[in-house]
């Protein structure tokens, strides 16, 4: 076990990224980590529910030693063990982001020696997170091109602020990571979608999908919006987005709340994906931080042209850094399109 590293909460974007990734690679690396002011600079500073079930779940698959895992809490000591593969379930007994949690552990089990399975309870289209569509329609493919396969289950949506979703992921572990050279997208070959509702009448889904459709049919390519019911405990409805390349994909989402309109909605997911096509990226913006992390573990040098560089793709490649030997450079303006490379 090596010198336990420490990592400034309010470093880059200072949110719940810097929590989660530093979490990842401590399990990923062995070495331990001590956190302080955690999301400081936040409304709500400190642990918040779904920060504390990363936190857990991260020590239950490790059986690691942990300091400070209370709601509220701005300092974590965190000390892991091996991995352990095995079937848990953890609850995050809000609506708190089930995409979250499990972005913390799948790489850390994906490497593990044997298969495991992980199923989350909590929100699944949620504010300021991915939605599970967005997981299981682009993040899990992407991580399949680097050869991380995982299968990805719904088995209840779960909308703000009731939550109840339910997410399950079949991890067969044994992964090794293979490097990627995406500079380029290619034409872009279709536009599949998804308009859906939870308790809420198919109406409103119509309308998503209709007003998305109007601006998507100047595109020279096949578009395609399917309309879904999804079953949840409370409502709330999303369009989702899937733009398909000859060598990338992109994908974007937008979700209602009370007084939004669907309309509103579709224009959200739409403007998105447009601003996408107006620049020369092959990884979307959101893609692009979640592609770092397992491209450190590649061996081999990688490089990809993202259509934004953000503050979570600059706070990412910071904290990366701080528990691994790799370079990591960014080519590119924040907020600008840029071409980042990894060299392990």
């Amino acid at each position: 076990m090596g010198e336990m590293i420490h990592i400034d909460g309010t470093m880059g974007e200072g949110g719940g990224q810097v929590l989660r990734s530093s979490l990842a690679l401590a399990l990923l690396t062995g070495q331990p980590v001590r956190l302080t002011r955690i999301r400081a600079r936040r409304d709500r500073p400190g642990l918040g529910f779904q920060h504390c079930m990363a936190v857990h779940a991260a020590a239950r698959i490790s059986r690691a030693q942990v300091d400070g895992d209370r709601v509220g809490s701005q300092d974590l000591d965190f000390v892991p063990g091996p991995v352990v593969p095995g079937d848990y379930h953890f609850d995050i007994g809000t609506a708190g982001a089930t995409s979250l949690v499990l972005q913390t552990v799948l790489l850390p089990l994906a490497f593990a020696p044997d298969s495991s399975t992980v199923g989350i309870t909590g929100g699944t289209h949620v504010p300021l997170s991915p939605c599970f569509h967005y997981l299981d329609w682009h993040w899990r493919v992407m991580l399949s091109r680097l050869d991380i396969g995982f299968d990805l289950r719904m088995t209840m949506a779960g909308f703000y602020p009731r939550g109840g979703g339910e997410i399950r992921a079949m991890i067969p572990g044994h992964a090794r990571v293979n490097a990627l050279d995406l500079r380029h997208r290619g034409k872009l070959l279709e536009v599949r979608g998804l308009s859906a509702v939870a308790n809420l009448p198919e109406e409103i889904a119509q309308r998503q999908r209709g007003r998305a459709l109007r601006p998507l049919g100047e595109l020279d390519c096949p578009v395609e919006i399917s309309l879904e019911i999804l079953p949840a405990r409370s409502p709330g409805t999303v369009l989702v987005l899937l733009a398909c390349f000859e060598h990338s994909q992109a994908c974007f989402f937008a979700l209602g709340a009370r007084g939004k309109r669907a309309e509103r909605v579709a224009d959200e997911a739409v403007d998105e994906l447009f601003g996408f096509l107006a620049v020369d990226g092959a990884v979307d913006r959101w893609q692009a931080d979640q592609l770092l992390l397992p491209l450190a573990f590649a061996g081999q040098p990688s490089v990809f042209r993202t259509s934004e560089v953000t503050l979570h793709l600059l706070t990412q490649a910071d904290v990366i850094r701080s528990f691994l030997p790799v370079a990591i450079d960014i080519d590119g303006a924040l907020g600008e399109p840029g071409t980042v490379r990894l060299f392990p």
